[in-house]
């Protein structure tokens, strides 16, 4: 079920004076999936849409009247992750079939999306990003086998991890969408640091096998942090303007996703720690 409110974002100047519950409504998206539910929520960050499908049943990508059009892609893009159990993704009638971890990109154009699972007693997990497109591009899908990992960090800083890129200029081709997943090493807790912001594009992060661990999530300007605590399979909307970055309880992993006017990976505003607030 799409919800019909638009998660409006906060000014950085009124951010720095919110309180838990607020924080939390703005930036926090904590019900992600729902069994036999296909759940989206439309976002002010690049009108990215953030979802969840989780079929019990084959479940169809409803349209909504915030899309202004016929159908739901016919002016959008979507890559979604599979982090449930075997699935498969039907593009206009093509069967991509998605085991854990793997990534689909459904194009412009796109009229009907349908979302399977292989054993309802263990149902995939399809989490998804929309965002508005100009170009159709071909359909396509990635294995995690086949997707170049890219190690980062030390063991000694508690942030060794491996970034896997899927929908990215040197990997799936796609019109703004990027997106791709980081797990960390057994022992290692921190991501994304030291942090950064890019003013040219939004992001996401979704965090999952937390299991009964916990995670802060650090945000807002460099000089003015904030924080929010979260919890398996919870997402968090990240404007341009904030850091994001996170220490959980024992080791993760998290999607990320972006849109904007920028697919450069690296195009970021680095933020020296020290210079934190």
């Amino acid at each position: 079920m799409f919800s019909d409110a638009v998660r409006w974002i906060p000014r950085p100047q009124d951010v720095v004076s919110m309180n838990t519950d607020q924080l939390r409504d703005a930036f926090l998206i904590a019900d992600v999936f729902a069994a036999g539910e296909v759940r989206g929520i439309f976002t002010a960050l690049d009108r990215l849409v953030v979802g969840g499908a989780m079929p019990l049943a084959p479940l169809e990508l409803p349209n909504h009247e915030k899309t202004g059009r016929a159908f739901f892609l016919e002016r959008r893009e979507l890559g979604a992750i599979n982090v449930g159990g075997p699935g498969a993704v039907q593009v206009d009638g093509k069967s991509f079939s998605l085991g854990r971890l793997d990534c689909v990109y459904v194009p412009m154009g796109t009229r009907s999306v349908i979302f399977e699972s292989a054993n309802p007693k263990e149902p995939a997990q399809f989490y998804f990003l929309s965002c508005p497109a100009h170009a159709a591009l071909p359909a396509a899908a990635m294995k995690k086998k086949d997707a170049a990992p890219a190690a980062l960090g030390t063991q000694a800083n508690a942030n060794q991890r491996t970034i896997f890129k899927y929908i990215h200029t040197g990997g799936i081709q796609s019109c703004q969408l990027v997106m791709g997943f980081t797990e960390l090493a057994e022992g290692s807790v921190w991501n994304s640091f030291p942090p950064h912001t890019h003013d040219r594009r939004a992001e996401v992060y979704f965090y999952f096998d937390l299991g009964q661990s916990i995670l802060v999530h650090l945000m807002g300007p460099p000089t003015q942090t904030r924080h929010l605590l979260l919890h398996d399979r919870q997402a968090v909307l990240s404007p341009p303007w904030s850091i994001h970055c996170g220490c959980g309880s024992a080791n993760y992993r998290f999607i990320w996703g972006m849109a904007g006017e920028n697919q450069t990976f690296d195009d970021m505003d680095g933020a020296a720690p020290t210079d934190l607030r």
